[in-house]
């Protein structure tokens, strides 16, 4: 799972909103972030954005667990439902792969501000050489 680290260690959105890669299993990942100043919205709430971006990686990474080594993974398609304002944080991504095929990987994501569910997510992965 050193690749999938290192991979999340390089993305730069994910240093900026300051998460961490909290779990990696196969087929299963969790992201935390806080709500920081530079990403609420004008309400004083985790911007959907915010919220979006937490739940994607999480998802993808979750889906680049099930590849092997020279390949990775690039969302074709992401459905977000958001269910309740982020408010305290830090928020938790979990991603997890409902079914890893050869050509599309299809995964969900849930955000949760402490025991509130606040975005339910659904989306498709496409693996790539690289």
């Amino acid at each position: 799972m050193e690749r999938i680290t290192k991979s999340f260690d390089r993305q730069s959105i994910m240093k900026t909103f300051g998460a961490q890669m909290t779990v990696v299993e196969p087929g299963h990942v969790e992201i935390k972030a806080p709500i920081l100043p530079g990403s609420q919205q004008q309400h004083g709430y985790a911007h959907a954005g915010l919220i979006f971006a937490l739940g994607d990686s999480a998802a993808g990474y979750a889906a680049l667990t099930m590849m092997e080594a020279g390949c990775e993974v690039l969302t074709a398609e992401m459905k977000i439902n958001l269910l309740a304002p982020g408010r305290d944080g830090p928020l938790r991504a979990v991603g997890h792969v409902e079914k890893s095929g050869a050509r599309l990987v299809i995964v969900r994501a849930d955000v949760f501000d402490g025991d509130i569910k606040v975005a339910l997510m659904q989306g498709t992965m496409v693996p790539v050489r690289v």
